[in-house]
């Protein structure tokens, strides 16, 4: 077990010391909800169609819009193992004593810390925005929490795919055709009522729905989440168990 850790750190310490070594990566990701909330959130804020209880329309959406970051950004993390398997590293590793699971969940710790990253950039924009953002620690923690786990779900869901595709040319195209529909089949910008029911039903099933109802919960002033707490992060870490075993199985077909 204790091996296990040591591996696993070794794997975020060698992605975390990647990603100070380039930060503008964390900085032009931080573009996207920048954009979302100062220009589509302000516009749909004048829009009274859309149900959201005492929550200006601004409000509700800055989580949906955090979680959109998570995703977006997470989504194509496995497009780095893939350049990192046509280098090499990847056979590297495969070939070291250290556990598969280990690897894998290396990365996703480490994708983890750079959502918090992320999670801090769409806060400032969010303060200059005037959202009403809750400031108490068991809040925060919260939003922390489920910013990593949100960050580790589709980190290794983005590392199975490229495990089944293994090239970045279609890795490329099925990550930009999964990202919109994720997106947009969650509560992230309107209620779930809203929906059809075919698109609920498939809402029901997609663990962004259960970020975004953690984030809009414990992230708002007077904001209301669907499910109790404990009950979206049950969610959201079976997900990450199941995807974790999945990739863990399919990490050294990679290298093939």
């Amino acid at each position: 077990m204790l091996n296990f850790i040591y591996e696993s750190a070794a794997v975020v310490d060698a992605e975390v010391r990647k990603l100070m070594r380039d930060p503008t990566e964390l900085l032009s990701r931080a573009v996207q909800p920048v954009l979302w909330l100062a220009v589509f959130g302000q516009v749909f804020s004048q829009v009274r169609g859309i149900p959201t209880g005492n929550l200006r329309y601004l409000d509700y959406m800055a989580p949906g819009i955090l979680a959109q970051s998570i995703l977006f950004s997470a989504i194509f993390y496995g497009i780095a193992v893939i350049w990192e398997r046509d280098l090499g590293i990847v056979h590297k590793l495969l070939v070291t004593p250290a556990h598969r699971s280990a690897l894998v969940l290396g990365k996703a710790v480490a994708a983890g810390l750079r959502g918090l990253v992320q999670a801090a950039v769409v806060y400032l924009v969010a303060i200059a925005l005037e959202v009403n953002i809750r400031w108490e620690l068991l809040p925060m923690l919260t939003v922390a929490s489920g910013v990593f786990i949100g960050s580790c779900i589709f980190s290794t869901f983005s590392l199975l795919i490229a495990c089944i595709v293994k090239t970045r040319e279609r890795f490329m195209g099925i990550g930009q055709v999964l990202t919109m529909p994720l997106f947009f089949a969650s509560n992230a910008l309107y209620p779930l009522d809203l929906m059809p029911a075919w698109l609920k039903a498939i809402a029901v099933f997609n663990p962004l729905t259960y970020l975004v109802d953690v984030l809009r919960g414990a992230m708002i002033v007077g904001g209301k989440s669907l499910h109790a707490s404990s009950t979206s992060f049950g969610v959201m870490l079976l997900v990450f168990a199941v995807m974790l075993a999945l990739a863990s199985r399919l990490y050294p077909g990679l290298a093939r």
